[in-house]
C-alpha cells in the first residue's frame, strides 16, 4: 500500500470570482495598513489592526431601489409637465373657438337686422308708391267725372256701344275674334297671378307686362313701358270699346297704368301687390282712355 494512500487530499475547494475578489480586496487593505505602520514606527511597535466593512448585499439591493425610484420619479414629473402643457393647449383652443363662434353670431345678427331694415324699407317704399297710384287715379277719375259732366251738358247717361257699360249696368258684349281673341284669352288666364314690379311672367307681373306678353301671344310687339304702349295705335272712346283694347290710366303720352278690355264692361290687368292679377268692371275704376291697335 502507498504512503500517500491514507492522507487525506490538501486542495481546498475552488471559490467563486467575487468572493476571492472582495477576499483579495481585504487582504490588501490589511497588508497596506501594516506596511504604513512599520514604515512610520519602531521595530518593536504594537502592530495596527484596522477594521474595513464592506458593503453588503441588502445595501446594494437598496441603492438600486433607490435609483430606480429616482428615475421613476423623473419620469412622473416629466409625464405631469406634459399633461399640463396639452391641458393649456387644449384650454386655448377652446377659447379661441369660442370667440370665434361669438364672432360669427355677432356678424350673423348684423346682417339680419340689416336684411330686416331693407325689406322694412322695400315695404315702406311699395306701400308709398301704391298710395301715390291710387291718388293718382282718384285725380285722374275726378278729372274725366268733371270732363264728361260738362261734355254731356249734365246728362246722366246714354246707350252704350259694343261691350260698354250703360247707365242702368246693363252690357252689350260683342265676341272677340282673331288676334283681339287670343289677347283676351292669354289675359283672363293669367288671373289670380301675383303682381310684381318689373314681372314680365310667367306667373308674376306688373301692368304693362301683361299687356306687352298678352299681345306678344297674337304675335304683335309692343314697348315694355306703360306710356310708350297708352302712346301707340289709336285713340278711342270709353263709349266704343272693343275687346283687346289697351286702357290706359293718366295722360295717354304720360300714362302710369294699363290694362286690357276684355268685353261686357270688363278689364284685366295686374293692379298692385295686393289684389295681383284680377278682372274688374270698368266702374270699379275708370280707365284716363283707351287705344286701339288692332
Amino acid at each position: 500500500m502507498s504512503h500517500t494512500a491514507h492522507i487525506p487530499s490538501h486542495r481546498k475547494p475552488r471559490r467563486s470570482a467575487s468572493k476571492l475578489a472582495l477576499r483579495a480586496g481585504v487582504t490588501g487593505g490589511f497588508l497596506g495598513t501594516i506596511a504604513v505602520a512599520g514604515a512610520a514606527g519602531p521595530a518593536h511597535a504594537e502592530p495596527v489592526t484596522e477594521t474595513i466593512e464592506m458593503p453588503t448585499l441588502g445595501s446594494l439591493s437598496a441603492g438600486a431601489d433607490l435609483a430606480s425610484a429616482v428615475a421613476a420619479s423623473a419620469e412622473a414629473s416629466q409625464q405631469e409637465a406634459l399633461d399640463q402643457s396639452l391641458q393649456s393647449q387644449e384650454d386655448a383652443a377652446l377659447q379661441k373657438a369660442a370667440k370665434e363662434a361669438k364672432q360669427a353670431k355677432a356678424e350673423a345678427d348684423r346682417k339680419a337686422a340689416a336684411e330686416r331694415a331693407e325689406e322694412a324699407r322695400l315695404k315702406a317704399e311699395q306701400e308709398r308708391k301704391e298710395a301715390a297710384e291710387r291718388a293718382s287715379r282718384d285725380a285722374a277719375r275726378t278729372q274725366l267725372a268733371t270732363t264728361s259732366s260738362s261734355s254731356n251738358g249734365g246728362s246722366t247717361g246714354s246707350s252704350s256701344d259694343s261691350g260698354a257699360t250703360t247707365s242702368k249696368g246693363s252690357t252689350q258684349t260683342q265676341a272677340p275674334s282673331g288676334a283681339a281673341a287670343t289677347i283676351v284669352a292669354f289675359a283672363k288666364a293669367q288671373i289670380g297671378d301675383a303682381y310684381v314690379s318689373g314681372g314680365t311672367g310667367p306667373n308674376s307681373w306688373d301692368c304693362s307686362g301683361l299687356v306687352q306678353a298678352a299681345y306678344r301671344a297674337a304675335g304683335i310687339d309692343l314697348p315694355r313701358i306703360s306710356y310708350q304702349q297708352s302712346s301707340m295705335g289709336t285713340s278711342v272712346s270709353l263709349g266704343n270699346l272693343q275687346p283687346g283694347d289697351i286702357l290706359y290710366w293718366g295722360s295717354r303720352s304720360g300714362s302710369y297704368h294699363v290694362a286690357i278690355y276684355v268685353g261686357g264692361g270688363k278689364f284685366v290687368g295686374a293692379q298692385n301687390p295686393s289684389t295681383g292679377v284680377v278682372e274688374r268692371s270698368l266702374d270699379w275704376d275708370t280707365p284716363s282712355g283707351a287705344i286701339r291697335i288692332l
